[in-house]
C-alpha cells in the first residue's frame, strides 16, 4: 500500500496526536523486543511473546480464564492468549486492519458514552475523557489511537467509485457481552473482561473470533432487516463532504474533540518518569508531517541493544507490520544514518540543536530504506469474477499507465482498451477517505517515496485502485431551510440567488415546501455543492439562521413485500442525555440514512429523504409535543409523499407522554434495549386517531357577545392530545416560563413533575368564574357550563401524565371514548385541588358534552394550552374541527408487551445491541 502527500491537504489524524502521543508515552511506551522467542500463528501481524502472568488473565480469542502462569502476548497490539490457541488464531492485529477493508469508509468519531469498553487499537480498556467512538459502527478507541484506526466503517450507501460484488458481513471484534453466543458453535463468545468475540454490525450475528470465517459470507441484515434501508438501493454524492455532514451529525462534537487536543506538549512530555540506568526513552516521528507536527511515539528500550530490535520497536510503535530491515533510525539533529550496532552508547544522548525539543529526550526519525523494485497492490474498483486485489513489481521507471496496462494483464484483460482505466490512490484515514487520481506518466515509485517521506503511518493506510472511467453525472442533494415561508417557487430562486449567489447553470430547485420555508437544491458540480452548504449555514434571512443538509437520495422501486422501511426521528434534547443514547443506538442497528436527529433541520429532512419510498413507517423518538411537530409537517406536505399516510410509533422521552402511554407504548423510556424497541414497532398494530384544527380568530367582543373588530389575524394550530382554557392552561402556562428561563434545570421526567406540582400549588387559592367568560356551542347547541375553572376538550383517554380526566363510569347520556370516533369530549375541573383529586385517581373531571364541531366565544384574555404548548388568548371565538383525514398511529401489541415485561432476561441475550453491552 502507498500514496503521495503532494497536493494533499494538512493530515488532520496527525494535528490531534500532537499532544495525545506525549501524554500516553507512560501508558503506551513500547518496550524493546530484547532477545525472547516469537512465536508464530495463523493470524497475520502478530508479534506474540511467552509471558509469565502475575494477574488474573483472559483469553483474547476464546474468552476463557488463562489458568497457569503461561500466556502469550503481541506485543504490537496487547492481544493475550492460550498457547492451545495459537493455531486457532484468525483475526489479524491492529496494524493488519488497513488490508481488510473492504471498501473505505471513514469514521465519525464522538465522546464516548459511560458504559465500559474496549478500545480497538490496543485492546485497553477505555476510560474518562479520553476515549472516543464512532458515532454509525461499534468502534471504541482512545483518542491517542484514533490516528491508528482506519476508514474501516459501515458501508451505508452505493460509493460512485468503489464497490463490492455482494453484501458482506461487517465484522467488528469485541465489546459484546458476557451472554453473546457464538452462532457456529454455540458456546459463549462475549466478554466484559477483554476485546473478545466477533459481530457483524448489520445483522448481530456473533461468533468467535477462531469461528467467524465459518459463518457465510453473505450478511441478510438479520431481524431487522424487514425495517432496515438497504445500502444498495442508497445512493450519495459526497466527496468535499466528510461522514459528519452526510449522516447529519452534530458538528459540535467533533468540535470539542478537536480543541481536547489543545494542551502545552511540553508540560505533558515533562509528566514521563525519570530514566533508569538501564532504560532509555526515545522520540520516535515517522515522517515529515509528524516533526512539524511535534507529533511523536514514545518508545522505551534498553540502553545495550542493537539497532534492528530498535526499529523494530519504533515500528510497533506506529503499528506497522513491515520488516524492520527496510527501515532505519536517523537522527533529529544530525539526520545521519546511525551506523553504530549500539545506538545508545554516545555517552552524551542527542544534540537537540534544532531546537525543536529542549527536554532532553533522543529525537529519532524513522525512514524507509529505498527500494528497487518493490511489489504494490492494486485493488479492483468493482470486483468482477476472479482476483479482487493483484501484486505489481515496479521499477524506478514504471508509471502509473505501464502499471494498468500490467494489470489489466494480470488480470486477463488485455483486450480492453487501457485509456479507458485510471489507477486512483486511496488515503484510508479514520476521519476522511482522500481520493486522488494518478496521471499516466506519473512515476509510482517517486509517489511511494514521497508519501513515506512524509509519513509512514499514512503510507499504511494507502492503497491504489484499478478505476474504469464512467462520466456519471454529478447530482449532489442539499436541503435549504430557515428561509421566508410561503413565498411562490419564482420568489424562492430569487431569494435564494440573492442570499447566496448561486450559479444557475449548475444548480437547480428540484423541491420547494413554502409552508416550512425550505427548497431542495440539485447541484451538479462537488465544489459548487461545498459552497452553497458552508455559505447557508453563515446566512440569516430576517434575523432567522439558515440551516444546510446534505440529503441522500432513495432509489425507489418495487421493494420486497416483506420491507418496509423504518424512518427515526430522535430528539436528543428530550429525556437527560437519553435522546442521544438512543440516537447513537439506532445509527448503529439500522442505516444511519434512515436515522435523523429532529433538532437538525427538523422533521422534514427525513420526510423529503422518503418522499420516493412507497411504504414506510415513522418512528418518533421524544415527547407529545415533538410527535405533534411530525404529525404537523406530515400533514402539511403529504401531497408530495409517495406514502401519503406513513403509520407512526413513539419512544416517550417526554415528561407527559399521554399519547404514547394510550398507544402502550409506556409512561416513559426507562433504558429499554434499543433492539427490543425496534422489534416492538415491527410488531405493532396500526391504528387511526383523530387530529383537530383549531381556529382561533382574535376579536373585540362586548359584554353582550356583539363582535367590534379584529384584535389580531386569525391563528390555526393542530390538536392531537387536548385542548384547555383556564386554570389548566394557567398552570402549564407558568411550567413553560420556568422552563424557558432556566431550561437547563429541565433535564429529568421527575424533577419537571416536582416543579409542575410546586406551580399548581402557587394557584390553589386563585379564583376565576370561567363560565361567565365563555359560551360553548357543541354541534350547533348551546350548552350551558357549570361553575368551572377550567374547560378541557380530549382527544385521548390521557391528560396530565396519565390522568383518567373523563373516567371508566357508565353514562347513558355518552358513549365510551375513543381515539377514532370522531369526537371529542368535553369536561371541566373545578380548580387545582380538582385538578389534583384526578391525577391522584381519586375522582374525575365534569362531564359536560361530546361533540364534533365545537364553538367558544371568549370575552376576556384567557390561558390556553394545545397539547401543553400553553399562551394568553385574546378575546374572540375559537373554533374545533376536524382536520382531515385520520392519522395511522402503531399501537403496542398486548402480546408483544407481556412478551417483553415476562420474557426480557432471555431476549437480551438475543439482541444484537444486548450483546454489545447496551447502551
Amino acid at each position: 500500500m502507498a500514496d503521495s502527500a503532494r497536493n494533499r491537504p494538512p493530515d488532520r489524524d496527525a494535528e490531534d496526536c500532537r499532544t495525545a502521543s506525549p501524554l500516553s508515552g507512560k501508558k503506551k511506551a513500547q518496550q524493546s523486543p530484547g532477545i525472547r522467542t516469537k512465536y508464530q500463528s495463523s493470524a497475520p501481524g502478530h508479534c506474540l511473546k511467552r509471558v509469565t502472568l502475575t494477574k488474573p488473565t483472559f483469553c483474547h480469542n476464546c474468552s476463557d480464564f488463562i489458568w497457569g502462569l503461561v500466556g502469550f502476548l503481541c506485543e504490537v497490539c496487547n492481544f493475550m492468549c492460550h498457547e492451545k490457541c495459537l493455531k486457532t488464531l484468525r483475526w489479524a492485529c491492529s496494524c493488519m486492519t488497513p488490508s481488510l477493508v473492504r471498501v473505505p469508509v471513514a469514521h465519525c468519531f464522538g465522546p464516548s458514552g459511560q458504559k465500559k469498553r474496549f478500545c480497538s487499537v490496543c485492546r485497553k480498556l477505555t476510560e474518562g475523557n479520553g476515549a472516543l467512538r464512532c458515532e454509525v459502527c461499534e468502534l471504541h478507541v482512545h483518542a491517542d489511537c484514533a490516528i491508528f484506526s482506519c476508514a474501516d466503517c459501515r458501508s451505508s450507501h452505493l460509493d460512485e467509485t468503489l464497490e463490492q460484488d455482494t453484501f458482506h458481513h461487517h465484522w467488528r471484534e469485541g465489546n459484546l457481552a458476557s451472554a453473546a453466543r457464538c452462532d457456529v458453535c454455540r458456546r459463549s463468545c462475549g466478554s466484559s473482561d477483554v476485546l473478545s468475540g466477533m459481530r457483524c454490525e448489520w445483522c448481530g450475528v456473533t461468533s468467535h473470533a477462531s469461528c467467524y470465517l465459518g459463518v457465510p459470507p453473505e450478511c441478510t441484515l438479520g431481524r431487522l432487516r424487514c425495517m432496515t434501508l438497504h445500502p444498495d438501493r442508497v445512493r450519495l454524492h459526497f466527496r468535499n463532504f466528510s461522514k459528519m455532514h452526510c449522516y447529519r451529525i452534530a458538528e459540535s462534537c467533533s468540535q470539542e474533540l478537536d480543541n481536547s487536543d489543545d494542551v502545552d506538549q511540553n508540560a505533558a512530555a515533562s509528566k514521563e518518569g525519570p530514566e533508569t540506568a538501564t532504560s532509555k526513552q526515545l522520540k520516535v516521528f515517522d515522517g515529515d508531517d509528524a516533526m512539524k507536527r511535534g507529533c511523536f511515539r514514545l518508545v522505551s528500550i534498553m540502553r545495550a541493544i542493537k539497532n534492528e530490535e530498535v526499529v523494530e520497536a519504533a515500528l510497533r510503535a506506529f503499528y506497522l507490520p513491515d520488516d524492520p530491515q527496510d527501515f532505519e533510525l536517523k537522527e533529529v539533529s544530525y539526520t545521519h544514518r546511525l551506523h553504530s550496532d549500539d545506538i545508545l552508547n554516545r555517552n552524551g544522548g542527542t544534540d537537540n540543536r534544532g531546537g525543536s525539543l529542549k527536554d532532553g529526550g533522543d529525537a529519532w526519525l524513522l525512514r524507509a530504506k529505498p527500494r528497487d523494485p518493490e511489489v504494490i497492490k492494486v485493488y479492483m474498483a468493482r470486483p468482477r469474477s476472479g482476483a479482487a486485489v493483484v501484486s505489481v513489481s515496479v521499477s524506478k521507471e514504471s508509471t502509473a499507465a505501464s502499471v494498468l496496462s500490467e494489470v489489466l494483464s494480470l488480470l486477463q484483460r488485455q483486450e480492453e482498451d487501457a485509456s479507458s482505466f485510471s489507477l486512483m490512490e486511496v488515503y484510508m484515514s479514520s476521519k476522511q477517505v482522500q481520493r486522488q487520481t494518478l496521471t499516466p506518466q506519473e512515476k509510482i515509485q517517486d509517489k511511494l517515496q514521497e508519501i513515506r517521506k512524509v509519513s509512514l503511518r499514512q503510507m499504511n493506510q494507502t492503497r491504489f485502485y484499478l478505476v474504469e472511467d464512467r462520466k456519471s453525472a454529478v447530482q449532489v442533494s442539499l436541503l435549504i431551510g430557515g428561509l421566508t415561508p410561503q413565498l411562490n417557487r419564482d420568489e424562492y430562486v430569487q431569494l435564494i440567488q440573492e442570499q447566496l449567489t448561486i450559479k444557475s447553470h449548475l444548480v437547480t430547485l428540484s423541491h420547494i415546501y413554502p409552508s416550512q420555508g425550505a427548497v431542495a437544491l440539485q447541484v451538479s458540480c462537488f465544489s459548487e455543492a461545498e459552497r452553497i452548504y458552508m455559505l447557508a449555514k453563515d446566512t440569516s434571512v430576517n434575523n432567522k439562521a439558515l440551516t444546510s443538509l446534505v440529503i441522500a437520495e432513495i432509489e425507489h422501486g418495487a421493494p420486497r413485500e416483506d420491507v418496509c422501511p423504518l424512518l427515526v426521528f430522535v430528539n436528543p434534547k428530550s429525556g437527560g442525555m437519553k435522546g442521544r443514547e438512543l440516537l447513537y443506538g439506532f445509527r448503529k442497528l439500522l442505516n444511519p440514512h434512515q436515522v435523523f436527529d429532529i433538532s437538525n433541520g427538523g422533521p422534514l429532512a427525513g420526510l423529503h429523504t422518503f418522499r420516493e419510498v412507497p411504504k414506510f413507517r415513522v418512528l418518533v423518538c421524544g415527547g407529545d409535543g415533538t410527535t405533534g411537530w411530525v404529525l404537523g409537517v406530515l400533514e402539511a406536505i403529504r401531497h408530495k409523499l409517495v406514502c401519503r399516510e406513513p403509520p407512526i410509533g413513539i419512544v416517550p422521552l417526554g415528561t407527559g407522554n399521554d399519547l404514547a402511554r394510550v398507544l402502550r407504548w409506556g409512561a416513559g423510556y426507562g433504558g429499554e434495549d434499543p433492539h427490543h424497541i425496534l422489534v416492538s414497532v415491527d410488531e405493532a398494530d396500526e391504528v387511526l386517531m383523530d387530529r383537530w384544527t383549531i381556529l382561533l380568530d382574535a376579536q373585540d367582543i362586548s359584554e353582550d357577545g356583539k363582535e367590534n373588530g379584529f384584535l389580531e389575524p386569525p391563528k390555526i394550530v393542530q390538536m392531537n392530545n387536548y385542548f384547555g382554557l383556564g386554570i389548566d392552561a394557567d398552570v402549564s402556562l407558568d411550567f413553560h416560563q420556568a422552563r424557558e428561563d432556566e431550561p437547563d434545570k429541565f433535564t429529568s421526567r421527575f424533577h419537571n413533575k416536582g416543579v409542575y406540582v410546586k406551580v399548581g400549588l402557587q394557584k390553589i387559592s386563585a379564583t376565576r368564574s370561567l363560565h361567565k367568560e365563555l359560551r360553548l356551542q357543541v354541534d350547533g347547541r348551546d350548552v350551558p357550563l357549570p361553575h368551572i375553572e377550567g374547560l378541557i376538550f380530549l382527544n385521548i383517554p390521557s391528560w396530565g401524565s396519565g390522568a383518567d380526566l373523563w373516567g371508566s363510569e357508565v353514562d347513558v347520556r355518552h358513549g365510551k371514548p375513543r381515539i377514532d370516533d370522531g369526537m371529542l369530549e368535553v369536561v371541566g375541573v373545578t380548580g387545582v385541588v380538582h385538578m389534583g383529586q384526578v391525577q391522584s385517581g381519586l375522582r374525575s373531571g365534569i362531564r359536560i358534552a361530546q361533540g364534533t364541531y365545537i364553538r367558544l366565544t371568549v370575552n376576556k384574555p384567557i390561558p390556553v394550552q394545545v397539547d401543553g404548548e400553553p399562551w394568553i388568548q385574546s378575546p374572540g371565538h375559537i373554533i374545533i374541527s376536524a382536520a382531515g383525514p385520520k392519522v395511522r398511529m402503531l399501537k403496542k401489541s398486548k402480546q408483544k408487551q407481556k412478551k417483553s415485561s415476562a420474557g426480557s432476561k432471555d431476549k437480551r441475550s438475543e439482541s444484537p445491541s444486548s450483546k454489545e453491552g447496551g447502551h
